[in-house]
């Protein structure tokens, strides 16, 4: 069970295991779920990343909006509330864990940061985009599918790095509107912003989405 560590993960390796991890996307899921619906998207990315290795972990908390005893739902942080300062101390609180993990990770796949990726879906998108520019070694860059940029983007100190961001023009979760909100601020701070949004999409990823994504993971890792 859950309790403010990470318990649980699911992966992929390079499809030859003989050949030694050259990059590490960690995936992280959206509030509700699970590492196993993330990982779904590894085998589909492994296709234009072939040496990296795919960790999906489960978030380190109980979720709380759903019936008590629900199986396999996690959070990174509560949204019972939508207040941005209490988000904020949610995604502050959540990020030393999932810096462990990622220190953990890269020196379990003796992977160097700069060609670590976080990636991640909704409040994982919301984790990335705290926590990589935060991390205390550049990582390589961060995915984002239907998320939002919380906190500062313009802190002073932190490590600024590609980003792609992707969302539905459709979606009723995370409106549209962070999308727009966090390529505008993540630019005035000096980030590469790159990615889409697509008309008609709910809050979930298409195709496309994975499209672009796998461009993007090509793109920084293999440069």
């Amino acid at each position: 069970m859950a309790n403010g560590i990470i318990e649980n993960m699911y992966e992929l390796g390079p499809a030859d295991e003989s050949v030694q991890p050259q990059h590490l996307v960690i995936l992280l899921h959206g509030l509700g779920s699970n590492g196993r619906d993330l990982i779904s998207l590894a085998p589909m990315f492994a296709q234009h990343v072939p040496q990296a290795v795919f960790v999906s972990p489960d978030a380190p908390f109980i979720c709380d909006m759903v019936p008590p005893g629900y199986p396999d739902s996690y959070q990174w942080f509560s949204l019972q509330s939508r207040d941005p300062q209490t988000m904020l101390q949610g995604v502050q609180t959540a990020a030393p864990i999932l810096e462990a993990f990622i220190e953990d990770q890269c020196a379990r796949f003796r992977v160097k940061p700069e060609k670590c990726v976080l990636a991640g879906f909704s409040q994982g998108t919301m984790m990335s985009l705290y926590t990589a520019p935060r991390y205390k070694e550049r990582l390589a860059g961060v995915l984002g599918y239907s998320g939002a940029l919380i906190g500062d983007a313009g802190q002073e100190g932190l490590h600024k790095m590609p980003v792609h961001l992707v969302h539905g023009e459709a979606d009723d979760v995370v409106p549209v509107a962070a999308w727009h909100d966090a390529k505008a601020r993540l630019e005035k701070a000096g980030f590469e912003v790159s990615g889409h949004t697509t008309p008609s999409l709910p809050h979930s990823i298409d195709q496309s989405g994975i499209d672009s994504g796998a461009a993007f993971l090509k793109k920084i890792l293999q440069a």
